[in-house]
């Protein structure tokens, strides 16, 4: 009658032993909630994969441009009236006036108030993003600029953005600001407005002030891409810039681009034209372009030789 004593003492140890097992599983699975989830709870999707390729020029483009006739092979001249180069500026507002001239072929800057596209100019305050300019009978404001020394560059560019390459089109002056503003206190728009009560076209900059340019030295104005990209206009997406004072590899020159998306692997452009890059996923993205000699490495001018913007895709 004693046997019942031990075969039940075993059965409770097996039963601990199992319980305690069970325990350490869940307490194994809950320190690593990267790999396991518990049922029915919602995950993360995963991140598209983002292959980005060269492609040819979009159709709507070469839509527009046979469109647009001969204008398209225009050779734009600019000249800055204002700001002189080693100009002084009192105030923290800056009117840039140019002249435009040269073999125009019909080209003039306007926006098409139905399209909100048109030819325009490219202004670039030190390394900031370009704003178009478009109608140049009246001065474009650059607002609440940064007391200091600044450098100015533009130059023209067609209704998507893509610039003409002539000599001559690119101009580059420095000037200083004495009494410049703080960005955060912005100018209202229209406290320059013109006669009719319209606020003339400009921009509130961003605080910055202009590295050490060498204007002889080679220098790559970055361009595009720039902003949001949506629908339709969100793939392919064009890479273009402006390049002074060097000849890429593919021209007969000695010098190259490099870009990357995302800090992804470098990528080179040896000829001076745009391209045009499809594949993008939505959401966030860096590109970064830099200008490199023959031996690969960056090219310094100012610090405006490696430019990096954020854009954004929405499909």
């Amino acid at each position: 009658m004693k046997r019942p004593f031990p075969l039940l003492y075993i059965c409770c140890v097996c039963a601990a032993f199992l319980m305690g097992a069970c325990v350490t599983a869940d307490n194994n699975a809950n320190s690593n909630t990267t790999n396991t989830a518990p049922s029915g709870a919602a995950t993360s999707p995963t991140p598209a994969t983002q292959n980005l390729t060269v492609v040819e020029r979009p159709q709507k483009i070469k839509d527009m441009m046979s469109q647009r006739g001969d204008e398209d092979q225009a050779k734009p001249i600019l000249r800055v009236v204002t700001p002189r180069d080693g100009a002084t500026i009192q105030g923290s507002t800056v009117d840039v006036k140019l002249e435009l001239s040269g073999d125009l072929k019909g080209y003039r800057p306007m926006k098409d108030p139905a399209t909100g596209m048109g030819n325009h100019i490219h202004v670039i305050l030190d390394n900031q993003p370009y704003e178009a300019y478009y109608n140049l009978d009246q001065p474009f404001e650059l607002r609440n600029v940064a007391e200091g020394k600044h450098t100015l560059r533009v130059f023209a560019s067609r209704p998507w953005h893509e610039s003409y390459k002539n000599d001559g089109n690119f101009q580059m002056v420095m000037f200083t600001v004495k009494g410049g503003a703080a960005a955060a206190s912005p100018t209202p728009a229209n406290s320059n407005a013109n006669a009719g009560g319209a606020p003339r076209e400009g921009k509130d900059m961003a605080a910055s002030q202009a590295g050490d340019v060498d204007p002889k030295k080679p220098l790559l104005t970055y361009s595009r891409p720039k902003g949001e990209y949506k629908g339709a206009d969100a793939d392919p997406i064009m890479i273009d810039f402006w390049l002074s004072n060097a000849k890429l590899q593919g021209d007969g020159g000695d010098y190259r681009v490099r870009y990357s998306v995302d800090g992804g692997q470098p990528q080179y452009i040896d000829k001076w034209e745009p391209i045009w890059l499809s594949g993008w996923t939505d959401g966030k993205h860096t590109v970064h372009l830099e200008l490199i000699d023959k031996s690969g490495n960056p090219v310094d001018n100012g610090g405006y030789n490696s430019t990096s913007r954020d854009i954004t895709v929405t499909k």
